[in-house]
């Protein structure tokens, strides 16, 4: 059974083997983690990116990817803070498109049936998830026009992180022998 903790320390410095990084099908990252990502781990953005271009790459799907190791000057180099995965968690399908539920679900279920074989085969005991995208949004969305040709913005309300997120993170998460979840969380946010 995982054990799950929910901390405030910045996830780009974990030291998991796997990151979680919610995203989503139109390949478009707005978050400034995820930005940083994308400069730190440029393969798995290529790889992303490609896969939401390409049309491949679904809602409520999980894109796992190996990172490559360069190998830089005399020897190769190793930053043990490096994650050896990354697991896009496909949660929207757009950047200003909250997660649903369903979506979610799909999404963890997936996540879940591959790191089954990291946890067995690679040897993986921790992960790390960056929860700042299911906490904040700044959705809205054209609704209908009105009689007079005027458009109103209906907000678009983002899934209760207590009640919604945080309980099927644990469900399907929990279930997984020998893993640690770690659960970064803004400093905003009171634990």
């Amino acid at each position: 059974m995982a054990t799950i903790e929910q901390t405030h320390s910045p996830i780009l410095n974990s030291n998991a083997q796997v990151l979680i990084l919610p995203v989503n099908s139109a390949g478009i990252l707005l978050d400034p983690v995820l930005t940083r990502g994308k400069t730190l781990y440029p393969d798995n953005y290529q790889r992303y990116h490609r896969a939401c271009r390409d049309g491949s790459l679904m809602v409520g799907s999980c894109l796992l990817h190996k990172r490559q190791r360069e190998l830089a000057g005399l020897s190769a180099s190793h930053n043990g803070n490096q994650p050896n995965y990354i697991a896009n968690l496909v949660i929207s399908n757009h950047p200003y498109h909250p997660a649903r539920t369903h979506w979610l679900t799909a999404a963890l279920i997936d996540l879940q049936q591959q790191l089954i074989p990291l946890i067995r085969y690679q040897g993986v005991r921790k992960v790390a998830l960056l929860a700042r995208p299911f906490l904040s949004h700044h959705s809205t969305h054209m609704s209908e026009s009105n009689s007079a040709g005027l458009t109103t913005e209906t907000p678009r309300i983002p899934l209760d992180w207590d009640s919604v997120v945080l309980p099927l993170i644990i469900q399907h998460l929990r279930p997984l022998p020998k893993l640690r979840v770690a659960i970064h969380i803004p400093k905003s946010v009171v634990l």
